[in-house]
Formats: structure tokens, sequence, C-alpha cells
């Protein structure tokens, strides 16, 4: 059997398209745990797979906080169910803030033209 592959911070850093500075931020806050080699930090395919679901959960709307707990419950629990459906409750709650959101961009968005269309119906009243 082969030796797992390894990476620098700044294999990292260009796969992800991500500074290192941030993916030095994911390990202060306990998301990565990078073997380190003197002062060199070595990352292994579980820090990518990691670092991949960070960057996912980031952009369906959780927190750090919220991906920490993820990553916890796969880290401690033998199977997967408590963490699916922390996932889905997650994304759940997440997706009704962002249909509230929705609809209060629309109410703003119809209210902003009922607005115009009656600056627009008295400009034209004044103007000769």
């Amino acid at each position: 059997m082969g030796n797992p592959a390894t990476y620098s911070i700044s294999d990292l850093s260009r796969h992800f398209n991500l500074t290192s500075r941030t993916i030095r931020f994911y390990e202060s806050e306990g998301l990565l745990a990078p073997v380190r080699e003197n002062n060199r930090r070595i990352y292994h395919d579980r820090d990518m797979v990691r670092l991949k679901l960070i960057l996912r959960g980031k952009r369906l709307g959780f927190s750090l906080a919220e991906i920490k707990t993820t990553m916890e419950l796969y880290d401690t629990q033998p199977d997967e169910v408590p963490q699916l459906k922390y996932v889905l409750q997650t994304i759940e709650k997440h997706r009704d803030a962002l249909k509230q959101k929705q609809a209060d961009i629309l109410t703003t968005l119809n209210e902003m033209e009922s607005v115009a269309q009656r600056v627009r119906n008295k400009l034209n009243a004044l103007q000769p």
C-alpha cells in the first residue's frame, strides 16, 4: 500500500482558490487539524474533504459553528443519522430564512415601483 497523499497549505490554497490565511483561520476554529512537521503544516486527503465540506456549508449559508457541529457529529457518531438530521434541520432553517428575505425583497420592489409610478405621474403633471 502506497503512502497517503499529502498537501501543503499552498497546495490547498491553489486547489480551493483560498488564501493561506483563510485556511489557517479554519484551523484556528478547529475545523482543520493538519499534522505539523517543524513549522510546516501537512494536510491529508481527510483535510481536503473537510475543507470541501466547509466551503459547501458556507455556500449553503451555514455559520462556522454549524459547520463545526456537523463535522463533530461526523467525527463522533458511529453512524451518519445524527449528522444527516442536523444538516437537514440546518438547511431547512436557512431555506426558510432565505424565503422570508425573498418575500421581503419582492414586497420592497413592489413598493418601490408603486412610489416610482406616483413620482412619474406627479412629474408628468407638473411638466408642461
